[in-house]
């Protein structure tokens, strides 16, 4: 069991630039697609991919330290760390379970897509980690790798119907026809996060207020503009995470690339894995009578968005104010700051890219997510016991926005939680 732990770490290791081009390759040849068109399709998609993690590198390499500058700054102390979603995933990799759950995920969405309940195609193996995690935490609770599997099927049933839904949402709004995205730290935030849009869209007021790039461009001209946007709340960020005026204008350049570079390594992406999805279409309709089948890719596709980006921007700031002034709340915010654009990537496509009630109701997610990360905190700091994970030095307990505030995960695991 070690040893295929370990094979297993191996070759998650290797990262979803590697790993994507491979499934994407193989899955080509399944469908029909010539050895060489198969091969094209996959090393284009790797390099879309190379390009979108380049681009979240820049993203996180200059958003998570201000972020954390600002908490600093002003001086907030809570008992919970937010370890981020690496050390989620890392305690979640070496929990026992770990070993079952890629089998196991690919024969359940198999049988999905056969049985017609999903129409979702998940080729983004590495975010099989949230699956793992939600297992892991029914593990840590009960003891028993029986309801750990159980649970880890659960979400991840879950997660693939999620998916289904946005689907359309990913075509109509984010300009990605055939794929959806079953990334646990995104599609969990959607059955609370689409209805608060809806909800906010009918207040008298508020429904009227108005802002997405399109619009600000219009009103602004040149100023307007998606790297103008960044380079501003680049600049607001710096300046709030008290940076000297190199920094801030760094860190302000930085947002500004974000903005502009990202669609441009989705287009390249999408080069690749259109060729793929409309071979899939073909092939699963002829044996299955299955139509739309949907590409399921990592959230990074859709994140590079201009409203997204603004939104998690003005977002970040505010989540640090709400772990201050939340009453029950424990966790201070940390690692996961710089995930914030993951988590509001469909509340954000609900609110057709309208800024100002993405990051209304984008507040109250994140506040919910406060909430159960804090509650979840004494399982999720046992399970990087247990793991033998590296605490943060003075730490005694830790929890994270992404997994242990993840509404999904934490359904699942109150359900176990009636019955040990």
């Amino acid at each position: 069991m070690k040893d295929m732990v370990e094979a297993l770490q191996a070759f998650l290791g290797l990262g979803p630039t590697v790993i994507l081009p491979v499934a994407i390759f193989l899955l080509g040849m399944l469908f029909g697609q010539k050895p060489g068109k198969a091969f094209r399709s996959g090393l284009t998609i790797g390099v879309g991919f190379i390009g979108i993690f380049m681009v979240v590198d820049l993203l996180v390499n200059n958003l998570g330290p201000a972020a954390n500058g600002m908490v600093e700054r002003f001086g907030i102390e809570l008992n919970v760390i937010d370890v981020g979603w690496p050390g989620a995933a890392t305690i979640s990799w070496a929990s026992p379970i770990a070993a079952f759950i890629i089998p196991l995920g690919l024969v359940i969405n198999i049988i999905m897509l056969v049985t017609k309940t999903t129409k979702t195609m998940m080729v983004d193996i590495w975010n099989f980690w949230h699956f793992t995690f939600a297992g892991a935490v029914v593990y840590a609770l009960s003891g028993s790798i029986v309801q750990a599997l159980i649970a880890a099927v659960i979400f991840q049933i879950i997660i693939l119907k999620i998916a289904d839904w946005t689907a359309p949402m990913l075509e109509n709004y984010f300009q990605l026809p055939g794929i959806s995205i079953p990334t646990g730290s995104t599609a969990s935030y959607a059955p609370i996060g689409i209805p608060l849009v809806w909800l906010i869209q009918k207040i008298p007021g508020i429904k009227n207020l108005h802002a997405d790039p399109e619009t600000i461009q219009k009103r602004f001209g040149v100023f307007g503009e998606p790297i103008f946007m960044g380079l501003i709340l680049g600049i607001g960020l710096g300046a709030l995470a008290g940076y000297g005026a190199g920094d801030i204008i760094k860190v302000g350049m930085a947002m500004g690339g974000v903005m502009f570079l990202m669609p441009r390594m989705v287009k390249i992406l999408m080069e690749g894995l259109l060729p793929v999805s409309e071979a899939a279409r073909n092939f699963l309709s002829k044996k299955f009578g299955a139509d739309n089948i949907y590409i399921g890719l990592d959230a990074a596709v859709a994140i590079g968005h201009p409203s997204v980006i603004a939104t998690a921007l003005i977002l970040v700031p505010i989540t640090v104010a709400l772990a201050v002034i939340l009453p029950g709340n424990n966790l201070l915010p940390f690692g996961d700051l710089a995930t914030i654009p993951f988590i509001v990537a469909f509340i954000v496509g609900a609110a057709r890219g309208n800024i100002i009630h993405s990051v209304i109701a984008g507040t109250v997610v994140i506040a919910l997510s406060l909430y159960m990360a804090t509650d979840l905190a004494p399982l999720h700091t046992q399970m990087a016991i247990d793991a033998h994970f590296d605490m943060p030095e003075g730490t005694n307990m830790i929890s994270s926005i992404d997994q242990g505030g993840n509404l999904v995960n934490y359904v699942v695991y109150k359900l176990f939680a009636l019955f040990n």
